[in-house]
């Protein structure tokens, strides 16, 4: 004998729900913009999620010359260095792949792995030439879109790029990294110089206000300021501040929550990234 009411239906997943929030056909993308955020308001899409769909959305958008790193930064070496200046660079640098070029800056003749240097130390030879080791570079031009050279970069497996500009020279590189940190923000890592403004989260000001960097994870933001929210739902202080505004507030929007006045103080077009907090009391 069956039980269950004669008009259950099963349980609707998220995409489910969003599919029918969306079910008004958006015409463009600034129409599905609105709408996606409209799931995150109502709590069908995290705030991380949202940003990451947004950052994607951009990347169709961009060109490789918006996010290269430009030539007057790149660290390339000199085919005809020495082992001991090429090693030396390498370790200063923290980089993976360093663009090789001959006599002239614009000439690459090839790609230098840190870890295909490694290796020749095995054979317990140092290397008099660093040309054995070289991979082919690949070449692209400025006005690339983002989304293609990320395709590119997963059908190849390369990594990296040499940009080229209309004359032919070389105008800078382009990373993986560098493509995906426009989806999911900044990557960091162990060689990244740190800023120790930016690792301080929360900040106490003179005039009693704090600045709070939207990553605090809540349970952070409760130890400092004696606050008792919680992180059942939201991981940090950012998440569940843009959840209680309903969409992605702007710098110098403000919001009180279980006690405390939060005042955006940077965000861009993806995500907040700043508040200044003082308690409701103070």
């Amino acid at each position: 004998m069956n039980d269950d009411p004669p008009n259950s239906a099963p349980p609707r997943t998220w995409l489910d729900r969003i599919s029918q929030l969306v079910s008004g056909e958006p015409r463009n993308i600034d129409e599905l913009l609105v709408e996606l955020r409209h799931a995150q308001a109502n709590g069908l899409l995290s705030n991380d999620t949202l940003s990451m769909v947004e950052g994607a959305i951009e990347v169709a958008d961009q060109q490789v010359s918006d996010v290269m790193v430009p030539r007057a930064q790149m660290v390339a070496l000199p085919v005809d260095a020495s082992f001991d200046e090429i090693l030396r660079r390498v370790i200063e640098s923290g980089h993976s792949r360093f663009p090789v070029h001959g006599e002239d800056a614009d000439e690459i003749v090839g790609i230098l792995l840190a870890k295909d240097l490694l290796k020749s130390f095995t054979g317990g030879q140092v290397p008099q030439d660093i040309r054995a080791f070289l991979r082919p570079a690949v070449m692209i031009p400025e006005s690339k879109r983002l989304d293609i050279l990320l395709k590119e970069f997963r059908l190849s497996r390369n990594h990296m790029a040499i940009v080229m500009d209309e004359y032919g020279g070389v105008a800078g590189l382009i990373t993986i990294e560098d493509v995906l940190e426009e989806i999911v923000g900044e990557i960091d890592d162990e060689h990244d110089e740190e800023d120790p403004a930016r690792n301080k989260l929360i900040q106490a000001q003179p005039d009693g206000r704090f600045l709070v960097n939207a990553l605090t994870p809540i349970a952070d933001f409760n130890e400092r300021l004696g606050s008792r929210f919680s992180d059942d739902e939201f991981d940090t202080i950012g998440g569940m501040v843009t959840s209680e505004f309903g969409h992605l507030p702007e710098s110098g929007e403000e919001v009180a929550l279980g006690g405390f006045h939060f005042h955006v103080t940077r965000a861009d077009a993806r995500r907040v990234l700043q508040f200044a907090v003082r308690s409701v009391d103070a």
